[in-house]
Protein backbone atom coordinates (compact mmCIF):
# COMPACT_ATOMS: atom_id res chain seq x y z
CA UNK A 1 0.00 0.00 0.00
CA UNK A 2 1.33 3.42 -0.99
CA UNK A 3 0.09 6.42 0.95
CA UNK A 4 1.17 9.96 1.70
CA UNK A 5 0.20 12.41 4.43
CA UNK A 6 -1.38 15.76 3.60
CA UNK A 7 1.69 17.50 5.04
CA UNK A 8 4.04 15.60 2.71
CA UNK A 9 1.72 16.02 -0.27
CA UNK A 10 1.77 19.79 0.15
CA UNK A 11 5.58 19.74 -0.07
CA UNK A 12 5.49 18.23 -3.59
CA UNK A 13 5.90 20.38 -6.68
CA UNK A 14 2.89 20.15 -9.03
CA UNK A 15 1.48 16.77 -7.95
CA UNK A 16 -1.43 15.36 -9.93
CA UNK A 17 -4.15 15.19 -7.28
CA UNK A 18 -7.36 13.31 -8.07
CA UNK A 19 -10.55 13.79 -6.05
CA UNK A 20 -12.54 10.57 -6.43
CA UNK A 21 -15.58 11.82 -4.51
CA UNK A 22 -18.84 12.63 -6.30
CA UNK A 23 -18.71 15.83 -8.35
CA UNK A 24 -21.16 17.47 -5.94
CA UNK A 25 -18.69 17.19 -3.05
CA UNK A 26 -15.82 18.38 -5.22
CA UNK A 27 -17.91 21.48 -5.91
CA UNK A 28 -18.33 22.10 -2.19
CA UNK A 29 -14.58 22.06 -1.64
CA UNK A 30 -11.45 20.21 -2.68
CA UNK A 31 -7.70 20.15 -2.26
CA UNK A 32 -6.18 23.05 -4.17
CA UNK A 33 -5.25 21.98 -7.70
CA UNK A 34 -7.15 18.68 -7.57
CA UNK A 35 -9.07 17.37 -10.56
CA UNK A 36 -12.40 15.60 -10.17
CA UNK A 37 -12.72 12.03 -11.42
CA UNK A 38 -15.51 10.35 -9.45
CA UNK A 39 -14.77 6.86 -8.10
CA UNK A 40 -16.98 4.88 -10.48
CA UNK A 41 -15.85 6.85 -13.54
CA UNK A 42 -12.22 6.21 -12.67
CA UNK A 43 -12.75 2.56 -11.83
CA UNK A 44 -14.72 1.78 -14.98
CA UNK A 45 -12.54 3.74 -17.41
CA UNK A 46 -9.13 4.27 -15.78
CA UNK A 47 -7.18 4.03 -19.05
CA UNK A 48 -9.10 7.06 -20.36
CA UNK A 49 -8.14 9.23 -17.39
CA UNK A 50 -4.68 7.98 -16.42
CA UNK A 51 -1.43 7.06 -18.10
CA UNK A 52 1.24 4.78 -16.74
CA UNK A 53 3.97 7.43 -16.77
CA UNK A 54 2.60 9.97 -14.27
CA UNK A 55 2.21 9.74 -10.51
CA UNK A 56 -1.32 10.26 -9.19
CA UNK A 57 -2.37 11.14 -5.65
CA UNK A 58 -5.94 10.04 -4.93
CA UNK A 59 -8.27 11.07 -2.15
CA UNK A 60 -11.85 10.56 -1.01
CA UNK A 61 -13.55 11.73 2.20
CA UNK A 62 -11.63 9.61 4.71
CA UNK A 63 -8.97 7.78 2.68
CA UNK A 64 -10.65 4.34 2.61
CA UNK A 65 -11.96 4.35 -0.98
CA UNK A 66 -8.87 6.09 -2.33
CA UNK A 67 -6.64 3.48 -0.67
CA UNK A 68 -8.71 0.69 -2.25
CA UNK A 69 -8.72 2.13 -5.76
CA UNK A 70 -5.03 3.17 -5.59
CA UNK A 71 -4.12 -0.43 -4.68
CA UNK A 72 -6.24 -1.78 -7.53
CA UNK A 73 -4.79 0.60 -10.10
CA UNK A 74 -1.20 -0.19 -9.03
CA UNK A 75 -1.92 -3.84 -9.87
CA UNK A 76 -2.67 -2.64 -13.41
CA UNK A 77 0.65 -0.78 -13.62
CA UNK A 78 -0.43 2.76 -12.66
CA UNK A 79 1.58 4.92 -10.23
CA UNK A 80 -1.07 5.75 -7.64
CA UNK A 81 -0.80 6.87 -4.05
CA UNK A 82 -3.61 7.34 -1.55
CA UNK A 83 -3.73 10.52 0.52
CA UNK A 84 -4.02 9.53 4.19
CA UNK A 85 -7.18 10.75 5.88
CA UNK A 86 -8.63 12.12 2.65
CA UNK A 87 -10.43 15.43 2.42
CA UNK A 88 -11.42 15.35 6.11
CA UNK A 89 -7.74 15.39 7.08
CA UNK A 90 -7.12 18.26 4.66
CA UNK A 91 -9.92 20.26 6.30
CA UNK A 92 -8.46 19.56 9.76
CA UNK A 93 -5.09 20.84 8.60
CA UNK A 94 -6.71 24.04 7.36
CA UNK A 95 -8.79 24.36 10.52
CA UNK A 96 -12.15 23.98 8.78
CA UNK A 97 -15.09 22.19 10.29
CA UNK A 98 -18.51 21.74 8.78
Amino acid sequence: MNSISIDNLLLLTDPIIVDIRASYYYGLGHIKGAISIPYYNLLSNYSYYLNKHDNYYLYCDSGDQSREIADRLRKFGYKTTSIEGGYLEYEKLLGKTW
